[in-house]
């Protein structure tokens, strides 16, 4: 009989997350060390890393820190190289930076820089973290990769707010994603999505009445997430109870992509 519990156990198991300053970043990487993991976390704030890694370490597991902009190439092969030299393998990597456009306005009102802005974290930000995890764990034929896109990977935004730049890079991590399933599949490594709806972040505005009304009103669930929600999707996909599960999208958002 299998035993359920230890399929979802990550003891023995490191782990890279991304953009685990705060919000969702820091949920996942504390949920991974709950599960388990030891977890390297990786942003360009400092402070909040600093914090994320605290946690990870008070819960018993180790946790490094290392400040990078995933949107530098360079930055990122040395921050790869940095988690080299602290742990001597990767099993887990979590592709969860990012940002969205400053202020939503349609495109003929998106300013050049905010969309090259957006487009270097959200998507060459999983560019070169996913290759530069993907060259440590093909040797081992073993892996889990997790990028985290949104539900407006899956459809347009404009429903609640415009935000062109946000949701054309969602929508290309969402295609990656299924992309590098196929090409990683007979290595034995596993390439996952996760489309969050709306979880009380700095992502949002959910201090404005008006905005928290109709994030609301727009969720069957009628309620805004915690971004603690989301860890039980996140250990899933980097635990042996997925290894059967590769290409996938998984909606956390209380079923608005429903309807």
């Amino acid at each position: 009989m299998t035993d359920l519990s230890a399929m979802f156990r990550l003891t023995g198991r490191t782990a890279i997350v991304t953009g685990a300053a705060g919000g969702l970043g820091r949920a996942i990487a504390v949920g991974l060390a709950e599960a388990g993991a030891d977890v390297a976390v990786m942003d360009i704030d400092a402070a909040g890393l600093g914090a994320t890694a605290a946690a990870i370490r008070t819960g018993g597991r180790q946790s490094i820190e290392i400040v990078v902009d995933v949107g530098d190439e360079a930055a990122v092969e040395a921050a790869f190289a940095e988690f080299d030299r602290g742990f001597e393998r990767l099993d887990i990597l979590v592709n969860n930076a990012g940002i969205a456009d400053t202020v939503p306005a349609p495109l003929h009102d998106c300013p050049t820089d905010v969309w090259h802005k957006v487009t270097a974290v959200n998507l060459h930000g999983v560019f070169h973290c996913a290759r530069a995890g993907l060259n440590r764990m093909l040797p081992r034929h073993s892996g889990k990769v997790v990028n985290v896109a949104s539900m407006w990977g899956l459809a347009g935004s404009s429903s609640v707010a415009p935000l062109p730049a946000y949701a054309a890079t969602k929508g290309a991590v969402v295609n990656l994603t299924r992309e590098l399933a196929l090409e990683y599949a007979p290595h034995g490594i596993t390439v996952n999505a996760i489309c969050p709806g709306f979880f009380r972040t700095a992502l949002g505005p959910y201090d404005d009445p008006d905005f928290l009304a109709a994030t609301q009103g727009f969720t069957p669930a009628g309620r805004i997430a915690e971004a603690d929600e989301i860890k039980g999707t996140a250990v899933y996909l980097a635990s042996r109870a997925s290894d059967f599960v590769t290409g996938a999208t998984l909606v956390v958002d209380g079923g608005c992509m429903a309807k």
